[in-house]
């Protein structure tokens, strides 16, 4: 099954050896978002309710770029650096995937690229 690499200007560009997502058959691999803003590759804001929404708007941005949105969503990993701020993830995602939500995984980790507080993943069947 061929790989098509999915890249859009409405999301950061990728700041390394990787694509914004891969699309295999009707099944799409968005990599990794963290809060930058797509002009700028800079971090949105330090309050970690903005991060949360550019990380969904960046997502949406590249499963658009993918042919799909959000809704297409079957699993998303979540990542914080204080998973304190999990309250947060879960009002916010409730905004951006409808229902029935996807199946997510939720981790606390030491660090992330640009001093980020969250990055998420997802996986979507078109």
């Amino acid at each position: 099954m061929p790989k098509l690499a999915i890249h859009t200007d409405d999301a950061p560009a990728a700041i390394g050896a990787y694509s914004q997502a891969i699309k295999a058959g009707d099944t799409v691999y968005i990599s990794g978002q963290i809060p930058l803003e797509p002009a700028s590759g800079d971090i949105c804001s330090a309050d970690i309710n903005d991060q949360i929404h550019q990380v969904f708007k960046n997502m949406t941005a590249v499963a658009v770029a993918a042919g799909g949105t959000l809704a297409d969503a079957v699993k998303v990993t979540v990542y914080l650096t204080d998973l304190g701020n999990f309250a947060a993830v879960n009002d916010i995602m409730a905004e951006y995937f409808p229902q029935p939500f996807p199946a997510r995984a939720a981790l606390e980790i030491s660090a992330l690229p640009k001093g980020s507080l969250v990055e998420a993943d997802a996986i979507l069947s078109l």
